[in-house]
């Protein structure tokens, strides 16, 4: 009767009852999953980055039970849209575009990628240089500074080098920045018998990778306020270039596969590792 009046199915009824009676367990855990590696993402991660994440964990299941269980928990990516670049045609002659765009590499420590961005910290700006490997698209060096001089550049370089053990024949690209066209940047390179290659003047496009690790960054880590002090920017950014971003985080470009993983895998097969 009362079914009736509310215009309600009695086996609707019925079925409401049984489903909520009985607890799906396994569920409830997929969907605590879900929620942690949201979390772990500071909500970046759609239901193609968390189906490759909760795999990487032991869990098998598919993007669209992933995505039902973030509509359950009113989980949204905070991915944005397309970008827009603008397109130029110019090229430093002294320096040409050796890369020209060939970002598909067979190995590691063949092509590095590099370039500068900006983060607010305390109450000025500090800016991030990173070295990014085409190959798994790995960062393996990086530096932040108050100051964007050629200093800074050379100290990623630095870094980079070193952690990838002195590697012989790399080819270094970058944008047209002043930085990396500077006396300083290009003596540590000669020392280094790494050689040079530069996008075409104001061409986003010939330095995408970089690009989008940028993109990344900003719009999955990066506070919208930035960072209280430069040491906290500092610390965090480590945390998501060397941490999260090279070990976690899902890569398109390697099948889902983290840079990191992706290498050593490499290795492994190669018999390196």
């Amino acid at each position: 009767m009362v079914c009736t009046v509310f215009g309600i199915s009695p086996s609707s009824y019925y079925e409401y009852r049984q489903r909520h009676r009985n607890i799906d367990a396994e569920r409830v855990e997929l969907r605590s999953e879900v929620k942690r590696l949201f979390t772990v993402s500071r909500g970046s991660a759609g239901s193609r980055s968390l189906v490759m994440m909760m795999r990487d964990n032991g869990y098998s299941i598919g993007r669209f039970k992933v995505r039902r269980l973030m509509q359950e928990a009113g989980l949204t990516s905070k991915q944005p849209g397309a970008h827009k670049y603008k397109q130029a045609a110019h090229e430093r002659p002294e320096i040409p575009n050796h890369l020209n765009r060939e970002f598909d590499v067979s190995a590691p420590n063949q092509v590095w990628c590099g370039d500068i961005t900006y983060i607010w910290a305390g109450s000025k700006w500090c800016y991030l240089a990173v070295v990014l490997d085409l190959y798994t698209r790995c960062v393996v060096g990086w530096a932040l500074s108050e100051h964007p001089d050629a200093a800074l550049v050379v100290s990623a370089l630095d870094r980079a080098y070193e952690l990838r053990g002195k590697p012989k024949g790399v080819l270094f690209h970058s944008d047209q920045g002043s930085q990396y066209g500077s006396r300083n940047f290009r003596q540590r390179l000669w020392r280094y018998r790494i050689s040079q290659s530069m996008s075409r003047r104001g061409n986003c496009w010939d330095n995408a990778p970089m690009e989008r690790l940028f993109r990344s960054l900003k719009t999955e880590w990066v506070p919208a306020m930035g960072y209280m002090t430069k040491a906290d920017a500092s610390r965090d950014i480590s945390h998501y270039l060397m941490g999260y971003y090279n070990w976690q985080r899902p890569h398109q470009h390697n099948g889902g596969v983290p840079p990191a993983k992706a290498e050593n895998q490499t290795n492994l097969l190669s018999g390196n590792g």
